[in-house]
């Protein structure tokens, strides 16, 4: 009689491990699920700092290059792309990534044609006005780059979880990660 509930506290006790190991698994998993989007919330946010500063970016060359409305136009028409594109983080699929940073990267360089205008024009390169948008602006493709390492810092983390023992059992989907487009891995000409 002994020896059999000796036994069964056993088992019962093994049992117990075992359902607040995976409860715990589990509920580690559904936090990480959850901190993906809220990091990806944090890259759109980069992004929106970047799309506020263009009309002031865009305001103050006005002011000394008017007669760049090419440039101003594919900068115009660059933001509102990227700013309509909407991505859920939660349905965030590879197609849907690069989508975004395709916009993303046409945004970039369309800035990138905007501020080479400031060559053309000394008094601009001067404007105090401009060379603060400038340095926020590259603050803010600064806060891009981090916080879209972040994002993929936490997607590996969640995507290795979910592919270990006991992760796998639960059914998650791996997470996308940001890439580099084409026109990101060109190494930039400089030219003098």
């Amino acid at each position: 009689m002994k020896k059999s509930l000796i036994i069964l506290l056993s088992v019962v006790g093994i049992i117990a491990i075992l359902v607040i190991w995976a409860l715990t698994t589990y509920n580690k998993l559904v936090t990480m699920d959850e901190a993906v989007p809220a990091q990806w919330a944090q890259v759109e946010s980069a992004y929106k700092r970047r799309a506020d500063l263009i009309p002031n970016l865009v305001s103050t060359v006005k002011g000394y290059a008017s007669h760049e409305s090419e440039t101003f136009a594919a900068v115009t028409a660059a933001r509102a792309t990227a700013t309509q594109l909407k991505v859920d983080a939660n349905n965030l699929t590879p197609e849907k990534l690069q989508e975004y940073q395709q916009a993303q990267g046409q945004l970039s360089s369309a800035l990138g044609r905007l501020l080479m205008v400031q060559e053309r024009y000394p008094d601009l390169k001067a404007n105090q006005n401009f060379l603060d948008l400038q340095a926020q602006l590259e603050g803010t493709e600064n806060r891009i780059n981090t916080e879209r390492m972040r994002y993929n810092e936490v997607c590996r983390e969640f995507n290795s979880i979910i592919r270990r023992f006991p992760g796998m059992l639960f059914g998650f989907e791996k997470r996308v990660y940001f890439e580099a487009t084409d026109a990101e891995k060109e190494t930039p000409k400089v030219e003098f």
